[in-house]
């Protein structure tokens, strides 16, 4: 396929990526002891698309002892500038040729059942999808992640709530390709089972075994690695059935890129994220740009359409019915609700009752009558400021 072409990346791509994956191993290593360094993630797995610059690293070590703190030891040893980023285990970032480095400590395992922390298992994933794929299997993974991404359905953290890298390799695992996966998803109704190595005798025993914290998405992807565990866990029955939507129409690949000079309709605003770990940072801007949007409905900014943006900096945006009446009609109880209405009418005094059909109402004077105005104010609230950095309208 054409698509494949643009996607997959190139032999020079392969050969730069892959020598600065050794200098970094060959760092580590040079001030480690007792620990064993190995490559993880989709760089591993040969899954990766063409313009990747994130690589994972895992560190394991033989017992979980304060491994995060010897880890940063030799980070700092092997390299000028990391970042440490809080997290169940604290990890670490280190960019190194314009390649970003996330350096993991885990404890070296041999069975799932033996982890202590869920990010022991990864390297047992990459051994398992490694295992089970060839060059063509690859490439299909990579269709799948492309497809995914071109429509935001790509991700696994807590503000995207899509499909992970590895839930995205297990579904081509199971379906052998894209376009068999695409032609089942058509089909996809209510709750999916999904047992690849089947552990389980039939999808009732799955979905009885199971926590029920971890069968609550839409889609239950028992992990072939750690059988108690839905690989699929994070997935929003939103992002699901949106994938079913589009299984059934014209297929999309092409990522579009963010430009602002196309927002010229819209409430703009700029926003400056927090530190921290990317999934925590991400979660609360989701949670300020919901918090806008819900005050701009309540206030009459009824919003047609929102959306929001995020790489080194953060946009959100939202379409909204602007230059609103001077005066908003209140509107109040039912006529007959006697002892309402004089409850009403005592708080209303200084106004002229009217009535609608079987209701009163009065005209109160807005505050605000342009949305720039009113967002300017509501950036002040604290539910706001404590979830970003900062923010502005543009």
């Amino acid at each position: 396929m054409d698509i494949l072409k643009n996607i997959k990346p190139d032999g020079n791509e392969v050969k730069h990526l892959t020598k600065s994956v050794k200098e970094v191993l060959h760092r580590l290593n040079s001030n480690l002891k007792n620990a064993k360094v190995i490559v993880g993630g989709s760089f591993a797995k040969n899954t990766f698309l063409s313009g990747n610059n994130d690589i994972d690293i895992f560190v394991q070590f033989d017992k979980n002892k304060n491994i995060s703190d010897k880890l940063e030891k030799v980070i700092k040893k092997s390299f000028k500038e990391y970042s440490r980023v809080h997290g169940s285990r604290d990890y670490f970032h280190v960019n190194f040729k314009g390649i970003l480095f996330e350096i993991v400590p885990v404890l070296k395992i041999k069975k799932s059942s033996e982890a202590e922390n869920i990010t022991d298992i990864s390297p047992l994933h990459v051994k398992y999808v490694k295992k089970h794929t060839n060059a063509k299997l690859q490439d299909e993974i990579r269709l799948l992640k492309q497809f995914f991404k071109a429509n935001n359905l790509y991700g696994a953290e807590s503000y995207i709530k899509g499909f992970s890298g590895y839930v995205t390799e297990l579904l081509i695992i199971y379906y052998k390709s894209f376009n068999n996966l695409i032609k089942k998803v058509k089909k996809w109704k209510g709750k999916k089972v999904i047992d690849i190595s089947r552990r389980y005798k039939n999808e009732k025993e799955v979905l009885k075994k199971l926590n029920i914290s971890k069968i609550y998405s839409p889609l239950v992807l028992v992990d072939p690695v750690r059988k108690d565990r839905n690989a699929a866990a994070s997935l929003s029955k939103e992002k699901y059935d949106l994938f079913i939507k589009l299984s059934k129409k014209k297929l999309n690949f092409e990522i579009k890129e963010f430009k602002l000079n196309k927002l010229k309709n819209y409430l703009v605003l700029e926003v400056g994220p927090l530190k921290g770990k990317k999934d925590v940072v991400g979660a609360k801007m989701l949670k300020a740009f919901q918090y806008i949007e819900m005050k701009l409905n309540e206030n009459d900014f009824l919003v047609k359409d929102s959306g929001w943006f995020w790489s080194k900096k953060a946009y959100f945006f939202f379409k909204v019915k602007d230059n609103l009446s001077k005066k908003n009609k209140h509107y109040g109880p039912m006529i007959k609700q006697e002892a309402h209405l004089k409850k009403f009418k005592r708080k209303y005094k200084k106004f002229k009752i009217k009535k609608e059909e079987k209701r009163v109402y009065v005209n109160l004077p807005r505050k605000y009558t342009k949305s720039k105005d009113f967002v300017k104010s509501l950036l002040k609230d604290k539910n706001i400021k404590t979830r970003v950095k900062k923010i502005k309208s543009i």
